[in-house]
């Protein structure tokens, strides 16, 4: 299995080893907010623990660790041109498959700006995605993301993330990949089940978004058991916890 978007850094040691026990052999790490981003120092630093520390934290365990790195619209710090020069350098990393975890939270124009320009280092790139939905104000900021993606980049190169019943009608046509996440106050695994039977496994991956937020390292795996004790069909399940990220990612 695929847990495609986690939090590495701000999980211990012993969930590395727990995902492993329950299926998860892969995982997908994106750049977020553990800190106060208040220099692109910072930012560099946490993009280092993640390529220098985490990767090798997650290995020891059995854990096949990716990453997605880019600016999280709540991690811009003042000097966020310098981050956006290194990119396309960081991009090109081995351990890197995807520009993330980006996005808008608020949609203010700074929000905007910068998205829009990670959005096109993608496309010239033609990298891989990971556009971040809000908990908060979800559809008219998820919305205004959608707007952006759409006359920005090829949809095809993005996973939007966090999509719940309130989005998936919007977007369930679009090129996109759908990311499910399961956590606490986001997503439980009946809840992902009823999506995945209302709408079908084709367009969706799931994620856990472990992270020092209330999470579960293995929703993941506890979301698949659901679906087998629901008498989901085999292709289905490996659809939505490993082959649709692993042909997304390339991995």
């Amino acid at each position: 299995m695929i847990d495609a978007h986690i939090h590495a850094d701000t999980r211990p040691y012993e969930d590395f080893e727990s995902m492993v026990i329950s299926g998860v052999d892969t995982a997908i790490s994106c750049a977020h907010d553990p800190l106060r981003m208040t220099s692109s120092e910072v930012v560099f630093d946490h993009f280092y623990r993640l390529m220098n520390n985490d990767i090798k934290r997650a290995a020891e365990n059995g854990l096949k660790l990716y990453l997605a790195l880019g600016i999280h619209p709540r991690s811009i710090s003042s000097d966020y041109e310098k981050i956006l020069k290194k990119l396309p350098q960081i991009l090109k990393e081995d351990s890197v498959v995807a520009l993330g975890e980006i996005g808008l939270e608020r949609a203010s124009n700074e929000e905007i700006n910068i998205f829009k320009k990670q959005l096109k280092i993608a496309e010239d790139l033609k990298a891989r995605v990971i556009v971040h939905t809000p908990r908060s104000n979800k559809k008219e900021v998820s919305l205004k993301t959608i707007s952006i993606i759409q006359e920005t980049i090829n949809p095809g190169q993005v996973i939007l993330d966090h999509v719940d019943f309130s989005l998936v009608d919007d977007v369930i046509e679009e090129e996109f990949m759908l990311g499910l996440t399961v956590q606490p106050e986001k997503m439980t695994p009946p809840e992902a089940l009823k999506i995945l039977e209302d709408y079908g496994s084709e367009k969706f991956l799931l994620n856990s978004d472990i992270s020092s937020s209330p999470s579960d390292p293995l929703a993941v795996a506890k979301t698949v058991h659901l679906m087998k004790l629901k008498n989901f069909d085999e292709k289905e399940i490996n659809q939505v916890s490993y082959e649709n990220a692993a042909n997304f990612f390339s991995i």
